[in-house]
């Protein structure tokens, strides 16, 4: 079985959350989800969570929080993922970056609007929980019940 990392941030302004809709080879449609990405090889969580939120929203992180983890098994392409989930605060404002073609767009999100947003339970629902102040901070799912596909 594959391994994959990732580490997302949750951005709060106020009654919204920000979000990014990315690309993915294996999707039609850009899906939503948190700011965040892989780790470069010997990069730390907070370095890469750094990077990818500057990369994908312009953002400056300033500090960080864990918030929760969530792992899930990708069976298409026999994949185990663990996602570490930060809320963190940030620097700067939120744009569409201009020279990546993995994010398509960047967006304040109400609270209300995150559940008809996030299509990927797996993200929805530990992110839904969080805000909601559910107590738990691990979310596991047998099956993922979405292949993502990189570019590269």
């Amino acid at each position: 079985m594959n391994r994959l990392r990732l580490c997302t941030a949750i951005v709060r302004r106020e009654t919204q959350i920000l979000l990014v809709a990315s690309r993915y080879p294996n999707h039609r449609e850009p899906l939503w989800h948190l700011p965040g990405g892989r780790p470069e090889p010997g990069e730390l969580l907070l370095e890469t969570l750094a990077r990818e939120l500057r990369e994908e929203t312009g953002l400056a992180l300033r500090d960080a929080a864990l918030a929760y983890v969530s792992e899930s098994n990708d069976l298409a392409s026999d994949t185990h993922v663990t996602n570490v989930t930060f809320e963190v605060t940030a620097l700067g404002e939120a744009s569409t970056p201009h020279d990546d073609a993995h994010v398509v767009a960047v967006e304040w999100v109400e609270r209300e609007r995150i559940g008809a947003r996030i299509a990927v339970k797996v993200i929805r629902e530990p992110l839904l929980a969080y805000l909601d102040g559910d107590a738990r901070r691990y979310f596991a799912y047998a099956d993922a019940e979405i292949s993502i596909e990189f570019a590269d």
